[in-house]
């Protein structure tokens, strides 16, 4: 946990800094390629994703380090070939994956997350899943385990060919030559990402654009067809916690609906999107057929609810580092339970700027747990060798973002949103 803990913290600075250099050339351009409050949700899609990352939570049927001890054929000496073939196997492997996330029901469920913003910028890059409880890809990763790619290689390659993905989530930077023709561009990944009849579910490679090439799912990006990012079945939330798990909640209802016995279970493995006849027809869903008539998602919001959102992104940006700096020495169920709170919390400060009431419940839970940790483990409160924080200023910090959150959640002035469902 440690090691990728460290590697973890200097990807969180890095990613940080590059969005900000995205943000501020966007903004010196006049393009508007952000949205406040787009933003914060994917960033705090981000953070579940390191929270879930970091503590293991989830559920491995078979692990790498099994499968080689068990089938490798070769044991083979650290070398740098081995470091590339263990990369473009990474490759093929993401290729796939991902490609069944798109095209099989319940597997888009793990990946809705990444596709939900109606923006692309660098913010999207960090809208990864937390969904994906169960690791069912491993197999995929046999045939390295086969030839002897040893675990201490796959562990350090694995996140490097996630982070190398991050980079081209922008409209900032135009097509690029021949590596068009080698490697997944921005331009590759802007159709990706479109909604438009000529480019959804295309370009699914992480890093070598020659899957798509091979497989048949290459689409190059047409100049006159501009794209439009999201989902064709809106989420309208910026609860990125709500996001990965509404399509499996529309399966669960569709399939209990529906009177077809033999759709039950189908319904499960079909294609992305496939609803059963007669459920399809009694509870009609928004789907955007044109993408030209997409309107995004918009919230009631005020410029101070929008400053304290950023404010709110950047404390829990904060606490991110604090629990990696905690790590070391800290009980792990503490730390769990400061996850915990994390959680919690970026679910309520999301719901608000949604200005859904189940915002206060849950920051309720949040000032609860808040306390408890304070009054019960007063090691949490270093934020460094020497270093304490007065329990005070979290106290205060506690009931003023209570305050807010029932003021905004209950103001009469706001829209009223009745359901995320």
């Amino acid at each position: 946990m440690e090691t990728y803990a460290i590697a973890l913290k200097f990807g969180m600075i890095a990613f940080m800094i590059l969005l900000l250099i995205e943000w501020s050339i966007s903004h010196l351009l006049k393009k508007n390629y952000y949205s406040t409050f787009d933003a914060i949700s994917g960033i705090s899609s981000g953070m579940t994703n390191n929270l879930k990352t970091l503590f293991k939570l989830s559920i491995v049927i078979i692990s790498y380090q099994w499968m080689y001890d068990q089938w490798a054929v070769f044991k083979i000496e650290s070398s740098l070939l081995l470091y590339i073939i263990a990369f473009i196997g990474i490759d093929f492997a993401f290729y796939w994956s991902h490609r069944w996330n798109h095209e099989i029901n319940i597997m888009w469920n793990r990946h809705i997350i990444h596709h939900s913003s109606e923006e692309f910028n660098l913010s999207c890059a960090l809208r990864q899943t937390i969904s994906g409880i169960t690791q069912v890809y491993f197999f995929l990763y046999i045939p390295l385990a086969i030839i002897g790619i040893p675990p201490i290689i796959m562990n350090i390659v694995l996140p490097i060919h996630l982070f190398a993905q991050f980079w081209y989530h922008t409209r900032l930077i135009n097509k690029m030559g021949f590596l068009e023709k080698i490697i997944v561009t921005p331009s590759h990944h802007r159709v990706h990402h479109a909604i438009n009849p000529e480019y959804i579910d295309k370009n699914y490679a992480s890093i070598f654009i020659l899957w798509d090439k091979w497989f048949g799912t290459f689409q190059e990006e047409l100049e006159e067809v501009k794209p439009v990012y999201g989902v064709k079945k809106p989420v309208k939330t910026w609860n990125p916690l709500l996001i990965n798990f509404m399509h499996v909640f529309q399966l669960i209802k569709d399939a209990y609906r529906t009177a077809d016995m033999k759709a039950k279970f189908i319904i499960w493995f079909k294609e992305t999107g496939w609803r059963p006849s007669d459920v399809a027809e009694k509870y009609p869903i928004e789907i955007i057929q044109d993408p030209k008539t997409q309107i995004k998602y918009t919230s009631p919001s005020s410029p101070f609810l929008n400053h304290w959102s950023v404010f709110q992104l950047f404390f829990h940006v904060a606490i991110q580092f604090h629990i990696i700096f905690l790590i070391p020495n800290t009980d792990l169920s503490i730390l769990l339970i400061y996850a915990t709170f994390c959680f919690i919390s970026i679910f309520s400060y999301t719901s608000l700027m949604d200005r859904h009431w189940i915002a206060i419940p849950f920051e309720l839970l949040k000032f609860s747990i808040g306390l408890y940790i304070i009054s019960s483990y007063t090691e949490i409160l270093y934020i460094s060798e020497g270093l304490k924080l007065e329990s005070l200023m979290i106290y205060s910090y506690l009931l003023i973002s209570l305050l807010i959150t029932i003021y905004y959640s209950t103001n009469k002035k706001r829209k009223l949103i009745n359901s995320y469902f």
